[in-house]
C-alpha cells in the first residue's frame, strides 16, 4: 500500500486546524505542515500532530509555499489540505478504499472538492482537484494565487472527496492584493491568472475592469475550455449588473462556442427568460439543462443543482404560468425528490394542495 504525506500550509488557523487533522490522521503517515507567520496557537495545535511543523516567510505566493511543503515529503504521494477541509466519513471510507486500490504507477489522484453547501449540507458547489501527487516526479505548483499543479501521466479518479468548511470569513481583499500588486512589479499574468484576475475583479463589483480583462483573456485564445466558458458566463453576470442585456446575452450564448451547453448555462438563458416573463423561452432552456450530463471529470465549476433541482423547480414555476397546473405538479413532485426539504418545494406542494381543496370544494357546492 503506498504511503501518503500530508502538506499543509497553515496561518491563524487555530479555530479549524484540529477539526481538519482529526479527519486525516490516520489515513496518512506523514504530516507536513508549514507555517507562514501565525501570531495565535496555530503552531502549538500543529505540533500535538506531528514533529514536521515548519515555519516559512511568506511572500504573496501560494505556489511558492505549497513548493516548500512538498518539498519536505518522504513518502510516495503528497496529499494537500486547506485547514478548513475535512474528510467527511464517507470520503474517509472512499479514501481507503481509494489507497487499497493505488498502484504505483499513478501520478496523480484527482478528488472533487465540495465547497459550497445548502442547508441540509448537500453540496451545490464541486469542482476535482489534484489532491494526492506521486512525489519525487517534478510536479511543482504555479501560480501565486488559484495556484495549481497540470495533471499529467497516469491520472485516476477517486469517489472519495474534500469539503471546505469555512467557520469565518477570509480577507476578502487577499487575493486582488496580490494579483494588483503582481501587475504593479510588472509581473506579466498567463491566461489562467488572468481569468481569475478577472473574477477577483466581478466580486468586487468592479464590473466594467472585470469585462475588459475576461474579453482580452478570450481573445488571446490561450484558455483552458472550461475556463473560457465560465469566462463567458461571467461576462453576462458583469454586463447584467451593468444593465447592459443584449450584450450580456451575446456573451452567455458565445459560451456555445468552445462546447455544447453546459446546465449552468442553460439555467442562466432560463432564469432571464423567466424574469421577463417569457415563460415558454424559459421552459426550453430549464429542458435544455434537464437534458445536459452532469460531468464533473471534464475540471471546470459544477453546480449540481442546475442538472435536477432547480431546472425542476423552475419548471413549476414557468408551467403554472403557462396554465398547465398538471406539468407544474410534475416537476414540482421530481424537484421534491431531488429535496424534500426545499423549502420552495413545501411551498409550492401547499399551494397546489390548498388549490386542490378549493377546487374540489367548487364542484361539491356545485352539485
Amino acid at each position: 500500500m503506498p504511503s501518503i504525506s500530508l502538506c499543509m500550509i497553515v496561518k491563524n488557523e487555530e479555530d479549524v486546524l484540529a477539526r481538519c487533522l482529526n479527519s486525516v490522521q490516520d489515513l496518512v503517515e506523514e504530516i507536513v505542515i508549514v507555517d507562514t507567520g501565525s501570531t495565535d496557537k496555530t503552531r502549538e495545535i500543529a505540533q500535538t500532530y506531528t514533529k514536521h511543523v515548519y515555519d516559512f516567510a511568506w511572500q504573496d505566493d501560494f505556489a511558492l509555499a505549497r513548493n516548500f511543503s512538498f518539498s519536505k515529503a518522504t513518502m510516495d504521494y503528497c496529499m494537500w489540505l486547506d485547514a478548513d477541509d475535512i474528510l467527511l466519513e464517507n470520503d474517509r471510507q472512499e479514501f481507503l478504499k481509494l489507497k487499497a486500490s493505488l498502484t504505483p504507477d499513478v501520478d496523480v489522484v484527482m478528488m472533487l472538492y465540495n465547497v459550497a453547501f445548502d442547508e441540509r449540507d448537500k453540496p451545490v458547489f464541486s469542482y476535482y482537484r489534484e489532491r494526492l501527487i506521486k512525489n519525487h516526479k517534478g510536479f511543482l505548483w504555479q501560480g501565486a494565487i488559484h495556484e495549481v499543479i497540470a495533471p499529467r501521466g497516469n491520472i485516476v479518479y477517486s469517489q472519495a472527496a474534500v469539503s471546505h468548511k469555512k467557520l469565518r470569513p477570509g480577507d476578502p481583499m487577499r487575493n486582488l492584493r496580490i494579483f494588483e500588486s503582481m501587475l504593479q512589479k510588472g509581473t506579466p499574468l498567463d491566461a489562467r491568472q488572468r481569468f481569475y484576475y478577472a473574477r477577483e475583479l466581478y466580486y468586487h463589483q468592479r464590473y466594467e475592469q472585470a469585462v475588459d480583462e475576461l474579453v482580452l483573456f478570450l481573445r488571446q485564445g490561450k484558455g483552458w475550455v472550461e475556463n473560457n466558458i465560465e469566462a463567458c458566463i461571467t461576462l453576462f453576470d458583469c454586463h447584467m449588473a451593468l444593465k447592459q442585456e443584449d450584450e450580456a446575452l451575446r456573451w452567455l450564448f458565445f459560451s456555445f462556442a468552445y462546447d455544447t451547453p453546459r446546465a449552468e448555462v442553460c439555467c442562466k438563458a432560463g432564469e432571464y427568460m423567466l424574469n421577463k416573463q417569457r415563460y415558454g423561452q424559459a421552459v426550453f432552456w430549464y429542458e435544455c439543462a434537464l437534458r445536459n450530463n452532469r460531468n464533473a471529470r471534464r475540471g471546470g465549476f459544477v453546480l449540481p443543482d442546475c442538472y435536477g433541482y432547480l431546472p425542476h423547480i423552475q419548471l413549476c414555476v414557468c408551467y403554472y404560468h403557462l396554465g398547465k397546473t398538471d406539468l407544474a405538479v410534475y416537476h414540482n413532485e421530481l424537484a421534491g425528490k431531488e429535496k424534500p426539504y426545499s423549502k420552495a418545494y413545501l411551498h409550492n406542494k401547499a399551494f397546489f394542495e390548498n388549490e386542490k381543496g378549493r377546487t374540489h370544494h367548487a364542484d361539491a357546492c356545485d352539485q
